[in-house]
């Protein structure tokens, strides 16, 4: 849970980042900077701060980022640079890297080489710092950029331990980002001599929201943002208590899920992976009440069985349910350029909740803020695409060319086109096409 001191701490550093002109010294060689507001750190010179570097030096753990890419997104050349790895203060303690034990960890990577930028990112679902190392780490780092990510304050199936109140945990993944922003600006600040120039906002699933959170409510730190599939929140609804349960009320039968047709295929894998396991612990996380005295419920229950998530309504849940949901909650009324990708084979996050939330960025007269690229055969996973290759393509090129699009914009005003990217083929492992 995210400590009242470390609240103040963002507040702090706020304030520092909007006085900031001119850094008071820059680091010499590989030093180090001092990360505003960590508890503690530690630095290492690394001769190549991308995953083929530091997977050899131990500097990232390829289980916080498996099955996320496919086997063949092209890797980069040798980025040399420092990597910092440390945690602000507190209370929870899921994440056990570096054997601290403590929650709220980050990894900050400043390259040699840089172009003055600086990319924050947050874990996809409920995975660690390292997670988006490899989908997007790798890339921004050999364009230049800084990278920042963070573990969003607290990891793995029983996140929904954390904080006081339903809707406590995912308040603190926010929080968590916006520490983590200011942190990093102001630590490559210091180490590069000069102020970072432009800061962007990217993220996968979880880490998709964030980057819409971000991007609504603390606009004034970014540039712009890419958004990756990211899950949707909204106080009535759709979320994803108005997608799992049908799906696993009729999974089981053989009916329809209500996830698109064409994805009957992933519909076993999902089952038994992401939707039973998703549904309990998001609805712990809100709900902790529908079960009683039950955690997360019971897996895999059958629809009749007392207490089964299957039979979750969340529209006659109580208001409170509603009002908790609502703290997490997206409008629309993003502040800077996003540019959103997501698969239409999507089955866990359907296509419709992209859909939806592009509707609602116009509904704010933000439309002009935003592009939005269903990506044809795209899903959850880029991991499965290995699995399925003749029937699935994976998104992550499609997001190094979102990314490379996105600086077009900034630089040129050249905005893609919203609309479908076509199912590229021989090898969509490698490159991905836009709409323009």
């Amino acid at each position: 849970m995210l400590p009242r001191a470390a609240l103040t701490a963002v507040g702090l550093t706020v304030g520092l980042l909007a006085s900031l002109t001119v850094p008071a010294a820059a680091a010499s060689g590989c030093a180090a900077p001092r990360v505003p507001g960590a508890a503690a750190q530690k630095a290492a010179c690394l001769d190549d701060l991308t995953t083929t570097g530091t997977v050899a030096s131990g500097h990232t753990v390829p289980a916080d980022w498996a099955g996320l890419t496919p086997a063949g997104l092209p890797r980069q050349a040798a980025v040399p640079g420092v990597q910092v790895d440390g945690y602000f203060p507190d209370t929870s303690t899921t994440n056990t890297h570096h054997g601290w034990g403590h929650d709220a960890q980050f990894v900050i990577r400043l390259p040699e080489r840089w172009n003055g930028g600086l990319v924050v990112s947050g874990a996809p679902g409920v995975r660690r710092q390292y997670a988006n190392d490899r989908a997007i780490a790798d890339h921004v780092l050999a364009q230049g950029y800084a990278f920042a990510a963070t573990d969003k304050g607290n990891t793995g199936a029983a996140f929904h331990r954390d904080g006081r109140r339903p809707g406590d945990a995912l308040v603190e993944w926010n929080a968590r980002v916006t520490q983590l922003a200011v942190a990093a600006r102001l630590a490559a600040a210091r180490h590069y001599g000069r102020p970072v120039e432009r800061t962007l906002m990217a993220g996968i699933s979880n880490g998709g929201y964030l980057v819409r959170w971000q991007l609504e409510n603390a606009p004034w730190l970014y540039d712009g943002g890419i958004d990756w599939e990211g899950t949707l929140w909204t106080a009535e609804g759709p979320n994803l208590f108005t997608t799992l349960p049908p799906a696993l009320r009729a999974y089981p039968a053989g009916e329809p899920t209500g996830f698109p047709s064409g994805t009957e295929f992933l519909w076993d894998y999902h089952y038994r992976v992401y939707w039973d396991l998703t549904q309990r612990i998001y609805r712990e996380e809100f709900d902790p009440a529908y079960d009683g005295d039950l955690e997360a419920g019971i897996p895999f229950c059958a629809s009749g069985t007392p207490s089964c998530d299957a039979d979750y309504d969340y529209a006659s849940r109580p208001r409170s349910v509603h009002k908790a949901v609502s703290r997490v909650a997206l409008t629309g009324r993003v502040g800077k350029p996003m540019i959103t990708l997501h698969g239409d084979l999507d089955t866990l996050l359907p296509v419709g909740d992209s859909d939806t939330y592009a509707a609602m960025i116009a509904d704010a007269g933000r439309g002009h803020l935003h592009r939005y690229l269903r990506i044809e055969g795209g899903t959850h996973v880029d991991g499965l695409y290995d699995a399925y290759p003749d029937r699935l393509r994976p998104i992550a090129p499609c997001f190094l060319s979102a990314f490379d699009a996105m600086e077009a914009w900034l630089d040129h005003g050249a905005a893609p086109r919203s609309g479908t990217v076509p199912f590229d083929r021989p090898d969509p492992a490698t490159g991905c096409a836009l709409t323009g």
